[in-house]
């Protein structure tokens, strides 16, 4: 499979697994999981060709493990709009996690700190450098440091998705540190 049918079909199956199952007939648990057979028979019913060899190989090789498979089931990792509980235990987090962004969102998140928008949770990167590669998406990316461990010890709840996305509801501005150029 060529790096471009890879990435639309990760897409597709972003946009159907994580916000809009509906739209293909789809019903998810209410962990967020489907049978793939299932998946695979709604693809194809709404004209998008998609092989179980197709599915496989982007949820083997996609960078981000977007997806996970467990036995005949398949589920987006995190990211969901829909209703979902993706049935994740409370974690420690490392003192400090990192989230990217681009500079036209900088005085919103100094006023109103991270909130998780259309999402259930705000998502945090382990390291500067995927905090870049997700900032980088939408523009020059910026990344924040958050004290997630002041934010633990104030009462703050974080999840980890089985991916190595840490989730928490939100995070107050007062535990964000902003790079010096911004």
């Amino acid at each position: 499979m060529d790096e471009r049918r890879a990435v639309k079909v990760s897409k597709y199956l972003s946009k159907h697994l994580r916000h809009q199952p509906e739209r293909i007939g789809l019903t998810l648990d209410e962990g967020g999981w489907v049978e793939i057979d299932t998946l695979l028979a709604a693809v194809e019913s709404r004209g998008f060709r998609l092989t179980r060899e197709e599915l496989d190989h982007v949820v083997a090789t996609n960078d981000k493990q977007r997806f996970a498979v467990e036995g005949t089931r398949i589920r987006a990792s995190q990211g969901h709009s829909v209703d979902v509980d993706l049935g994740l235990a409370r974690a420690t987090p490392p003192p400090y996690l990192y989230h990217g962004t681009v500079a036209p969102y900088l005085d919103a998140i100094r006023a109103e700190g991270l909130r998780p928008m259309d999402r259930h949770d705000v998502h945090l990167s382990a390291d500067r450098e995927t905090a870049t590669r997700v900032g980088a998406r939408r523009g020059r990316p910026v990344v924040l440091s958050v004290d997630t461990g002041a934010m633990h010890r104030d009462g703050h709840v974080f999840q980890v998705s089985a991916n190595g996305v840490w989730l928490t509801r939100s995070v107050p501005a007062r535990y964000l540190r902003f790079p010096a150029a911004h």
